[in-house]
């Protein structure tokens, strides 16, 4: 066995499968790309759905790579286990449709054990096969050579996800040894696959072979396929001799930073500290990758889950003494560790630090607001003789507070208090729930179609420069099967041997148009464009005529809608570099949308955008539109493109070669979309909304051209219409006469609030003159005529100055609503009575409800007619509490 580093075993994967035809894939963005069946990628499958269930047909049908994955859902037990993690490396290879079981067998066990490679004794390797996959069982006898005894039948191997690709599994376990045994003899589960510290599964191989269809039953799959995933921190572990994937070269650096930060803590002395130095270690390589890869902390969703591994960690490091922001300064050696496949933490370690400090600081006030709203419950607790904290409190400061629940627990405990571990989880469920209800319900994986699989007909997009063109008709498709011919009035999909309508693709919508025949004779509208699975463009179109496979067609996109669109494109290209220059490198794509009507851009960003910032954005796009910049787009190597500065935008991912849009050297980017050949050609840019639409995510609408014409025209017709109303001679006078208005407006409303508040004073006046007595406790009850509670509220500071009495009930209805407000002097409340429980036995009387403290409360209804009622109850109320 060789012993080798993380990096080198890494990249021997993917030389291995490199050298078996595979395509070498980069990792993927752990935030999922078009994708709203994840929260994050949790696999290497994830990223290679497409091609799985045949939306797509890959460039290569081999293909591998190392993903960098998360996966949350047993957080409880990272740094308690020997491999729990939340970040974790997949290294995979894949057959779409090509090779099978055997090769998928045989270079397994190949990559293993030759010396070449990872030179693993085969004797220590186990394998676990599904019972009735016999072909798999007899591949590892014959082929590789096992004995019957490293081979075990498991009935759990199985790879099922619902409806969908599904198939038997193969598993590859390496026996650890005697030392590692932590099971009696005669336990069931001491054998290889079993749940056991023994033999570690290292690597399982799918062999997808069936469609789960929606009603249960399995189906043979059009194109069988081949997914595997071999963990990179377990393989690590054995390679290295360590006792759990914490001591490999994967974590020990971090491990080690905490220590020195701590000064006072060790690894390896301690069982309790060590689970801490494990949590942080694993906690600050995700929230980093995360953070890199455009996730950002918040309430919600990935956020949600990014700010709890941050806060989790920051708690562990108060444990081994670190009191203050720690977490950012591991960065750089996260991003040490893991730049020779994965450079981007160090290209953004200044960005991943400033969120990380941000948020760690954000947290140790958030502790200390905790503190005080625990302090305060548990007070009241005492008050009412309770001993034990619920639920749905603890789960209130842990979910809107972040409030750690340990550090209730411990609180708890130190004043005498039980914790309802029950009802939390209750109230932890309860939020799962709707956070799962909050994500897309579409399937996780789609079905194999055999309808456009083996489509590989050439189609060229010959659309950037033109927008006609003649085109073989090569493809009818209904959406059944696919046919010669299209009858009059039938909505079919199309494919020509070139076109020159642009697909859907890359936020930018696809164009419509018409198609002739050679007569000139419209017979078909195009009302969409889409890609089919091996890339050609599919057209939706009407037929008006029939259409035969065969014949040559006259193909027109609509210029009109064409021009619009690429105005629009190229201006996003524009927008987005100008958020660059006034937010910061941080603000990414996170999603686009090009129509001919406007434009919509999603960004990354942490912060509110104020309106100045906004106001530059806008002028600098214009300011390059007057410049007339030529916009030269060019067909390059991914590599050249990267040398020249193209930016690649978020989670989306590119091939050898890729097309470079440069906007007059200010802007460049990789896009395969249509743009202007000027600036000049948007003519205006206009931006119409800034929002925030969810976890760090922000969206600016905008205009060009036309539609920003017809904007700023409204806008102009709206300032006038404004002028006439405050009667301005221009609209540059519109301002000064507002302010005008506004002064005079706030004038009357003193005299008004004047007159309110003598009028007010007289009405108590007499209000106040009758006071009634029950068994020692003066009240005063009435009607009173007032517009609102604020004037109500004056009323009762009048009663509290003049000390009227010990209590009183004032009430008011307006437009088929009511009001109530009760007040109680001090020495009255230490004999027990309390506006607020008075509150609550009047409200119902009016249909309504309130509640407030001892003090004062104030209470509304829908029910004028039980107003005197509800007054007439407070002399009952005093009676009976007396």
């Amino acid at each position: 066995m060789r012993r080798l580093s993380s990096n080198e075993v890494r990249q021997l994967f993917l030389d291995f499968f490199e050298s078996k035809g595979h395509k070498v894939e980069p990792s993927a963005s752990l935030v999922p790309f078009e994708d709203p069946t994840l929260l994050w990628i949790n696999s290497g499958v994830a990223t290679l759905k497409k091609y799985f269930d045949g939306s797509v047909v890959p460039e290569n049908p081999r293909i591998t790579n190392a993903q960098k994955s998360i996966r949350t859902n047993d957080i409880e037990n990272v740094g308690k286990t020997a491999r729990h993690h939340t970040l974790f490396e997949m290294l995979g290879n894949f057959s779409i449709g090509e090779y099978f079981k055997e090769e998928a067998i045989e270079w397994a066990w190949e990559f293993l054990t030759e010396e070449k490679w990872l030179g693993l004794d085969p004797e220590k390797l186990y394998v676990t096969v599904y019972p009735e996959d016999t072909d798999a069982k007899k591949i590892w006898k014959e082929k590789i050579g096992l004995t019957d005894d490293h081979i075990i039948d498991v009935a759990d191997n199985f790879w099922d996800i619902g409806a969908g690709p599904s198939g038997p599994d193969s598993e590859i376990f390496y026996d650890r040894g005697e030392a590692f045994n932590d099971l009696a003899e005669n336990d069931p589960e001491n054998y290889p696959g079993g749940e056991n510290e023994r033999w570690l599964e290292i690597w399982n191989l799918v062999f997808s072979e069936f469609n789960h269809k929606p009603d249960g039953t399995y189906e043979p799959l059009p194109n069988k396929n081949i997914d595997t995933g071999m963990g990179l921190e377990r393989v690590v572990s054995i390679l290295q001799d360590a006792p759990t994937n914490f001591e490999t070269d994967l974590f020990m650096p971090i491990i080690e930073k905490v220590q020195a930060l701590s000064g006072i803590k060790k690894y390896g002395e301690n069982a309790t500290d060590d689970i801490s130095f494990k949590v942080i270690a694993d906690h600050v390589r995700a929230v980093s990758f995360a953070i890199g890869d455009g996730a950002l902390p918040s309430n919600e969703g990935r956020g949600y889950v990014l700010r709890r591994l941050l806060r989790r960690a920051v708690m562990h490091g108060k444990k081994l003494g670190i009191d203050k922001a720690f977490m950012f300064k591991l960065v750089p050696v996260v991003g040490n560790i893991m730049n020779s496949h994965y450079p981007e933490i160090l290209e953004q370690e200044e960005f991943i630090v400033k969120v990380i400090k941000n948020e760690e600081e954000r947290f140790h006030e958030t502790i200390n607001d905790g503190l005080t709203i625990l302090n305060e419950r548990i007070s009241e607790l005492k008050v009412n003789g309770e001993k034990t904290i619920a639920g749905s409190d603890i789960f209130k400061l842990y979910d809107t507070y972040g409030f750690p629940v340990e550090l209730t627990e411990e609180f708890a405990q130190d004043e005498g208090f039980e914790v309802d571990h029950e009802g939390f989880e209750i109230e932890m469920t309860a939020q799962r729930d709707r956070a799962r209800a909050a994500r897309s319900g579409e399937k996780s994986m789609g079905i194999q179609t055999k309808l456009f699989a083996g489509l590989n007909d050439e189609s060229l997009f010959v659309g950037y420069n033109k927008t006609t063109a003649m085109g073989i008709l090569a493809v009818i498709a209904t959406d059944e099967a696919l046919v010669t011919t299209a009858k009059t009035g039938e909505q079919v999909r199309l494919i020509f041997d070139q076109t020159p309508f642009y697909a859907e693709m890359g936020g930018q919508i696809a164009d419509k148009g018409i198609i002739k025949d050679t007569t000139g004779k419209i017979v078909a509208k195009v009302t969409d464009v889409k890609k089919a699975p091996a890339g050609q463009p599919l057209h939706t179109v009407e037929v008006l005529e029939s259409l035969t496979v065969g014949e040559t067609y006259k193909l027109e996109v609509d210029e009109t809608l064409r021009n619009k669109i690429t105005r629009n494109h190229t201006a996003t290209h524009l927008l987005h570099q100008a958020l660059i220059d006034i937010l910061g490198e941080h603000a990414n794509q996170a999603g686009s949308l090009v129509t001919q009507n406007h434009l919509r851009f999603d960004f990354t960003h942490f912060g509110q955008i104020t309106q100045n910032e906004l106001n530059e954005m806008e002028q600098i796009v214009n300011e390059k539109i007057w410049e007339s910049l030529p916009v030269v787009t060019v067909e390059t190597e991914i590599a050249k493109a990267k040398e020249m500065g193209a930016m690649a935008l978020f989670g989306e991912k590119y091939g050898d070669l890729v097309r470079v849009v440069n906007v007059g050297d200010y802007s460049i980017e990789l896009c395969g979309g249509v743009h202007v050949s000027n600036t000049s050609e948007i003519g205006i840019f206009k931006i119409i909304s800034e929002s925030g639409i969810g976890a760090g995510v922000r969206r600016i609408e905008a205009v060009t051209s036309e539609a920003a014409y017809n904007l700023l025209q409204t806008e102009q017709k709206r300032l006038n219409a404004v002028a006439d109303l405050v009667k301005a001679q221009q609209t540059q006078d519109v301002v000064t006469k507002v302010q005008q208005l506004q002064t005079e407006l706030k004038e009357l409303q003193k005299e008004n609030e004047s007159l309110q508040a003598k009028l007010a004073s007289d009405q108590a006046g007499d209000i106040f003159k009758n006071v009634q007595e029950v068994n020692g406790i003066t009240i005063v009850s009435a009607e009173v005529d007032v517009n609102d509670m604020n004037q109500l509220r004056q009323l009762a500071d009048q009663w509290k100055q003049k000390a009227v009495s010990n209590v009183l009930t004032l009430g008011f209805s307006k437009d088929g609503k009511v009001n109530l407000l009760t007040a109680v002097d001090d020495a009255t409340i230490k004999k027990g009575f309390k506006a607020g429980d008075l509150i609550k036995t009047i409200a119902p009387l009016v249909g309504g409800g309130g509640g407030g403290r001892p003090d004062m409360a104030q209470a509304g209804g829908k029910n004028p007619a039980g107003l005197q009622d509800a007054l007439a109850k407070v002399i009952e109320w005093v009676n009976e509490k007396k």
